[in-house]
């Protein structure tokens, strides 16, 4: 029996389910991180997504790390573009969404295909955050901000701190959705 492959054919439904998922609560824990960053940032004149952004990606790295499976950062990151656009939430990128949230996944799916066998160290996930929150706010630069580059200097290396934390965050959940997925 021949069976046609399609786009999403390489994911079980659980995997849909689960990407489904995370996209929503990457979408849904945005809007309240990014105030409280920008308490911080506000007063500095520092834009505040770069250091609150290492916080919803890791969402993205999260679900690399648990699906395990090619492409799953860029689906991840289309559908929140889709939530986004569809919902109006957070943000003012409208249809700049879909780049501005793709490029992250796609980012850091390429720093997950450096492990072949889908054993994922914690350095995975650590580097994985830092690429999406860089190429985020790379990306929110060059669409809307246009910086200096001594301040966007300062900008990529607050999003790398702030992504090797929420890399550390991810890794962590990872290990411990894993550790109860072997007990049940």
């Amino acid at each position: 029996m021949n069976r046609e492959k399609s786009l999403l054919g390489n994911y079980t439904v659980f995997d849909l389910v689960i990407i489904a998922v995370i996209s929503s609560l990457g979408i849904a824990t945005k809007p309240i991180i990014v105030p409280l960053v920008h308490i911080l940032t506000g007063p500095l004149f520092i834009p505040g997504g770069a250091i609150a952004g290492g916080f919803y990606m890791l969402w993205i790295v999260l679900g690399i790390g648990y699906v395990k499976k090619i492409g799953t950062g860029t689906l991840i990151g289309v559908v929140q573009s889709i939530l986004v656009i569809a919902s109006g939430a957070m943000g003012t990128h409208g249809i700049m969404s879909i780049i501005s949230y793709t490029c992250p996944g796609i980012v850091a799916d390429l720093v997950f295909l450096v492990c072949r066998n889908k054993k994922y160290t914690v350095m995975h996930y650590i580097f994985g955050c830092m690429a999406a929150n860089i190429t985020g706010t790379a990306i929110s630069n060059l669409l809307f901000f246009r910086l200096p580059s001594t301040v966007l200097l300062l900008l990529f290396s607050s999003a790398a701190l702030s992504g090797a934390i929420g890399g550390l965050i991810a890794s962590n959940i990872v290990k411990s959705l894993e550790s109860m997925k072997l007990n049940i």
